[in-house]
């Protein structure tokens, strides 16, 4: 059945997707089919950005990434079909002597090149100050690692005139009364994590976040243990859809896009190559059509999905 907008006035959500450099084979086969078969995919959606970072990214955070596409590929990719690209350097414990990575600068002077304007997910206001002073073409994403719970807090960073996109926690995405109070100018800047899997009721999410800090600045610290009680599960997409901050399609199109809210993020650069694509499966591709897309990419003989 065809899932459309109630009322006639034309608005868009906006995606922005996972895996910019981790799943970089896949958008390459993707993207074509996006392009040339659009009446495959509904038409109040579109990719708003491909966010990601490659291994071993001092400044990375959030993730660890084990992205291996050349800069310059994936540079190509996305100025070829006119995507925002974003760096995922949303490391929480940068100090002084890190902003000179020789690695992180040059791949902020290669995406501050770009036709569209390519971002950065940030964390550290300390990186956050760099950037603007060194890179002000990029524009500024303020990271859901931040674990902004508290409304308040996320109002007071919305506010704040360094970041175009602010990314709440996750356990804030129903709370339609408190984002209902926002203006149209602080709407315009939230970005809501769709299919979060964590445990809704996590203590532990800045210590998770902190440990992928530590890793990526080569920190010789254990791994973060979760304590939840489905941790041993892993990610499953049908265990998000449970999650009470779970955004699926019918929640875009009923009850955000016409409360002014636009900006959708779907996680999933620690996952695999074939649970992504799922996601734009479902997200994004009319169910009459999901075959034809799953075909399309399943039987390109130059991609490995598993």
């Amino acid at each position: 059945m065809e899932i459309a907008l109630q009322n006639q006035n034309k608005v868009t959500a906006y995606y922005h997707l996972p895996g910019l450099f981790e799943f970089y084979e896949l958008y390459k086969t993707f993207l074509p089919i996006f392009r040339e078969n659009r009446e495959f995919f509904y038409d109040w959606c579109e990719i708003g950005s491909i966010y990601g970072a490659p291994e071993g990214s001092l400044w990375g955070g959030g993730r660890t990434s084990f992205g291996s596409a050349n800069a310059k590929d994936v540079f190509g990719l996305m100025n070829d079909f006119k995507i925002s690209a974003r760096l995922t350097f949303s490391n929480s414990l940068l100090r002084q002597e890190h902003l000179s990575d020789e690695q992180c600068n040059s791949l902020c002077s290669l995406f501050e090149k770009s036709c569209v304007q390519s971002g950065v997910i940030v964390h550290s206001d300390l990186l956050a100050d760099y950037l603007k002073i060194n890179f002000p073409n990029l524009y500024l994403v303020s990271s859901t690692t931040k674990v902004l719970t508290d409304f308040e807090d996320l109002r007071n960073e919305l506010d704040r005139p360094d970041f175009k996109y602010v990314v709440p926690d996750f356990r804030l995405n129903k709370s339609f009364e408190k984002f209902s109070s926002l203006s149209d100018s602080q709407k315009s800047k939230v970005e809501f994590l769709c299919n979060e899997c964590c445990n809704f009721g996590c203590k532990d999410r800045k210590a998770c976040y902190k440990n992928v800090s530590q890793k990526n600045l080569c920190e010789d610290v254990p791994d973060h243990k979760c304590t939840a009680p489905d941790a041993a599960g892993g990610y499953r997409f049908s265990k998000a859809m449970k999650n009470p901050g779970f955004i699926g399609i019918q929640d875009i199109l009923d009850s955000y896009l016409p409360f002014g809210f636009s900006n959708f993020k779907i996680e999933g650069r620690g996952l695999g190559s074939a649970v992504v694509f799922e996601f734009l499966l479902y997200y994004m591709t009319k169910p009459e059509h999901i075959l034809e897309v799953r075909e399309k990419v399943y039987l390109d003989s130059m991609l490995d999905l598993f």
